[in-house]
C-alpha cells in the first residue's frame, strides 16, 4: 500500500551521479586489514550501497566480489552455508591464495546471518565480509550475541551539510570561525539542505518535481518492505497516520498515551510502531537531562524525523518555502547526531526548555533558533547558573549574537 499516489515522470533524462565520497569511508577502511565483519547499518536510498562500491572500486580493486541480497539466487546461495559461497567464489575466479573481499548488500535477508557471519569469521579467515543492512528490526532480531568480537558496526545517516557541499560541488572548507561572506553564501545552501532533506538521490537532483517524487518513492518503498513485510504491521493505514502525526511533531515533546488517544490506537501498539520506526531509521528519541529529578521534567523524551525533506513531505504534503522552527530544530539536531554526539534536552515542571545538551569533556547547552536572538531572551543563562557548561545559540538569520550550524559544530569536534 503507498501512502501517496505520484505522478510518472520520464526519468529518462536523469543524470548518472558521481560517486563521491563519504565521511563513513575512512572510519571503515581503518578497519579493513582486522579479521572482524564489518557492518554497515542504515536506512533505504541513504547511500550504503554506493559506500560499498566506492570502496570497492577506490580500495580494493581485485579478488572482491559483490552480492546483492535481494537477489533471489545469491540469497539461496548464502542460505546453502558459507561453505557453498566459498566453492562458488573459486569458481568465478577468487585467489585462495589472496585475501577474498565478500560486501553483501541488505544481509538482514539471509537466514541465519549470525550463523553465516560467525562460520565466516571462524573457519574461513581467507574471506573478509563487509556488510550492509537496512533494518536494526531485522537485524536484532537475527543477530545474537554470539557474534560480540566478530564484528565492528557502523552507522550511515543521510548527508551531513559539509557532504552535502561536496555533492552540490560547493568548494567549500569548513572552519571554526569562517570569513563572514562564506558564512552569508553558505546561508541559502543550508536553506536548500533543510528544504529538501538529505538523501543522496535527492541531492543530486535539481528538479523540485523530480526531488519530491523520487522522496515518495524512497517512502513508499520503505513503507511496503521494511513496515510491510519486515516489521510484519498488517494495519498499514494506522502506522501511515502514526508517522504523517511524528512528523508534524519533530522536535516536540512524545505523548505516547496522547497520541493513542488521538489516533485511536492502543498505547501498546504506538509504542511498537514508535520501536519499529526507530529501528529502520526514520525517528530517533532524546531523553531528558535532568539531575535534579524534584524539578526537572520528566520521563517523556523529543522525538525527531531523521530527514528533513521526508518530514516536509509526511506532514505538510509539499516542500515549503519557508523553513518552519521546528524543522530547522530537528536540522541542528541531525549535524549533532551525525557528529557522534551524545544529546539530551531538559525541561523543568515550570516548562523552561533548552533545546539540546551535549555532554562530553565540556557541558553544552543548545538553542536551536531560525534567527539570531540575545541568549538573555532564551533559558540558557538560567541552565548556566544551575550548571556551568558552554552555552550557544545555533540560527541562521537575524543579528549575529550565535553560532551558525556548521561553525559550531566544528567548535565540538
Amino acid at each position: 500500500m503507498l501512502l501517496i499516489p505520484y505522478k510518472k515522470l520520464d526519468f529518462s533524462q536523469t543524470k548518472v551521479s558521481i560517486m563521491y565520497k563519504r565521511a563513513i569511508i575512512d572510519k571503515v577502511m581503518k578497519y579493513i586489514d582486522t579479521k572482524q565483519c564489518l557492518v554497515i547499518y542504515g536506512s533505504r536510498q541513504v547511500g550504503k550501497t554506493t559506500a560499498l562500491k566506492y570502496i570497492m572500486d577506490h580500495y580494493l580493486k581485485e579478488n572482491v566480489f559483490y552480492f546483492d541480497m535481494e537477489l533471489q539466487s545469491l540469497l539461496e546461495l548464502c542460505n546453502n552455508g558459507v561453505e557453498h559461497v566459498y566453492t562458488y567464489l573459486l569458481q568465478k575466479g577468487a585467489d585462495k591464495n589472496k585475501k577474498i573481499y565478500l560486501i553483501i548488500d541488505e544481509v538482514q535477508y539471509i537466514q541465519n546471518p549470525t550463523n553465516f557471519i560467525k562460520i565466516c569469521h571462524d573457519h574461513y579467515p581467507q574471506i573478509k565480509l563487509l556488510v550492509s543492512g537496512s533494518s536494526t528490526f531485522e537485524i536484532k532480531k537475527k543477530f545474537k550475541e554470539s557474534l560480540v568480537g566478530r564484528t565492528i558496526v557502523f552507522e550511515l545517516y543521510g548527508l551531513t551539510f559539509e557532504e552535502f557541499l561536496t555533492f552540490k560541488n560547493k568548494k567549500y572548507i569548513i572552519h571554526k570561525e569562517n570569513s563572514t561572506t562564506i558564512n552569508k553564501e553558505l546561508i541559502p545552501l543550508a536553506e536548500e539542505y533543510v528544504k529538501y532533506g538529505a538523501y543522496p538521490q535527492i541531492v543530486l537532483e535539481e528538479n523540485e518535481e523530480k526531488k519530491e517524487t523520487y522522496l515518495w518513492q524512497i517512502i513508499n518503498t520503505y513503507v511496503r518492505k521494511d513496515i510491510q513485510d519486515i516489521g510484519k504491521v498488517r494495519n498499514v493505514a494506522a502506522f501511515n497516520k502514526l508517522l504523517q502525526l511524528l512528523a508534524s511533531q519533530s522536535g516536540q515533546i512524545l505523548n505516547v498515551l496522547e497520541i493513542a488517544n488521538t489516533l485511536a490506537m492502543s498505547r501498546e501498539t504506538v509504542l511498537e510502531y514508535i520501536q519499529l520506526l526507530e529501528n529502520t531509521f526514520i525517528i530517533k528519541r532524546v531523553s531528558p537531562f535532568h539531575k535534579n529529578l524534584r524539578s526537572e521534567l520528566s520521563k517523556n523524551p523529543k522525538v525527531f524525523l531523521l530527514d528533513t525533506g521526508m518530514l516536509h513531505l509526511l506532514w505538510l504534503r509539499e516542500f515549503p518555502k519557508n523553513i518552519l522552527g521546528n524543522v530547522f530544530e530537528t536540522f541542528v539536531y541531525l549535524e549533532l547526531m551525525k557528529a557522534q554526539k551524545e544529546i539530551y534536552f531538559w525541561r523543568t515542571k515550570q516548562k523552561q526548555e533548552i533545546d539540546f545538551i551535549v555532554t562530553g569533556k565540556i557541558l553544552c547547552a543548545i538553542e536551536a533558533k531560525y534567527q539570531f536572538k540575545d541568549k538573555k531572551r532564551t533559558c540558557l543563562p538560567f541552565f548556566e547558573k544551575q550548571y556551568p557548561c558552554k552555552t550557544v545559540v545555533v540560527a541562521l538569520k537575524g543579528e549575529k549574537t550565535g553560532k551558525y550550524p556548521w561553525e559550531f559544530i566544528r567548535e565540538l569536534e
